[in-house]
């Protein structure tokens, strides 16, 4: 039975139209930015959109904007406003004296659920990490100490302030968490090359996707996957076979739009299982409005960390939930994923990827057996270029 996190504060949400984003496209991030904070345990009650053509410095929206948010939570005794791009600093400071009630933003909200998600003492660590960085260069003075027990002699120099005191044990943290971090990376390299010479096969692909799902029914393993943004935060390792042929699998953390930049550093270690991975399966949530922005966002994070050229099979998950409006497909408006067949969007993209591109609902295992002879193959083709003198497995 799944557990639902009990939904203990009311929010509303904040985002900006500019010559980056316009009106469609914001509304689907905050549509994540809902789901994220429905993850988080809260519930949005009033969406804010104001049309600038870049944020503004001081306050993110203009003066006028922010009197009508500051109003409507009065009113309506709303104790939190979320914002859907990472404030700075100063405009976090000035939103918060304007509005007297907590601010957050999407990077906050993303390391809270990583805070929550997080199981073992790598993640944990990994993601207190990130949230220092985060924290760090956002101090205020209304801010106290971190540990008081690290408070008395010897630890103020003269005349220092305790915000600067405050900063200094934030930093001795981070370096701390850092040089755990490269401890953990050393022991995760020593487990990695004393694996089996096995194909390494990377499940990858945005937040909510089905990859756990997916990797469930090819390890026949337990992997928790629940409907919710960032299920799966600890990578997971199996043994697969199919057919005669063996190889490890690696169910990964999904991606998501703006990932705060300290927490793809942080989770170097987890991503080096992307690196190291001969293959990699891209899940694709084919349900999804916007899967081909999704595409794109996973597009970008392989591009960071170096991987964009390596063997990537595209799997389109959830084809039962994919819904086709015929009232859209006779009108003349251009062609979209939402009003063209599943059958022709399945022509388009095989033809868009150049490659063979497998369409499944893992929930009711529809063309699995399709989507298991083509990995097969990919897993073969590997295995035969790494061991061409094993006769055995051909």
């Amino acid at each position: 039975m799944i557990e639902h996190t009990p939904i203990t504060e009311t929010a509303v949400l904040v985002g900006l139209i500019t010559y980056k984003q316009n009106e469609n496209r914001l509304n689907e991030t905050l549509d994540e930015l809902e789901f994220l904070l429905e993850t988080a345990g809260g519930a949005s009650v009033k969406r804010f959109i104001q049309k600038l053509e870049k944020p503004d410095t001081r306050t993110f929206v203009g003066s006028g904007k922010l009197e009508e948010i500051n109003a409507y939570i009065k009113n309506e005794n709303v104790g939190t406003v979320v914002f859907d791009d990472e404030l700075s600093p100063s405009q976090l400071r000035n939103i918060e004296k304007e509005l007297d009630c907590k601010v957050l933003d999407r990077t906050t909200l993303i390391l809270d659920i990583f805070a929550k998600r997080a199981r073992t003492a790598t993640a944990r660590t990994q993601v207190e990490l990130a949230q220092y960085q985060y924290l760090l260069p956002r101090l205020s003075r209304m801010w106290t100490h971190l540990e008081k027990q690290r408070g008395g002699i010897g630890m103020r120099g003269p005349g220092e302030k305790e915000i600067e005191t405050d900063r200094r044990i934030i930093r001795d943290k981070i370096s701390l968490l850092k040089d755990k971090l490269k401890d953990i990376d050393k022991q995760k390299v020593t487990q990695r090359s004393g694996r089996e010479k096995l194909v390494r096969v990377a499940l990858i692909g945005y937040t909510n996707v089905g990859k756990s799902t997916l990797m469930n029914l090819l390890s026949k393993s337990d992997v928790f996957a629940e409907n919710k943004l960032f299920a799966t935060l600890d990578t997971t390792v199996r043994k697969v076979v199919i057919e005669n042929l063996p190889f490890l699998l690696t169910d990964t953390v999904g991606f998501i739009r703006k990932l705060p930049h300290n927490l793809v550093e942080s989770f170097k270690s987890t991503l080096d299982e992307v690196r190291e991975a001969d293959l990699l399966l891209h899940i694709v949530d084919i349900s999804h409005p916007g899967f081909e922005d999704q595409i794109d966002v996973v597009n970008q994070t392989l591009t960071e960390i170096g991987v964009a050229d390596k063997p990537t099979m595209m799997v389109f998950n959830k084809i039962d939930a994919y819904t086709f409006s015929e009232k859209e497909a006779d009108d003349l408006s251009p062609e979209t994923s939402e009003n063209i067949t599943l059958e022709e969007l399945k022509r388009t993209w095989i033809a868009k990827v150049n490659t063979s591109a497998q369409f499944i609902s893992a929930k009711h295992r529809t063309n699995l057996e399709e989507f298991k002879k083509d990995l097969y193959q990919s897993i073969h083709e590997l295995h035969v270029v790494r061991y061409p003198y094993n006769k055995l497995l051909y």
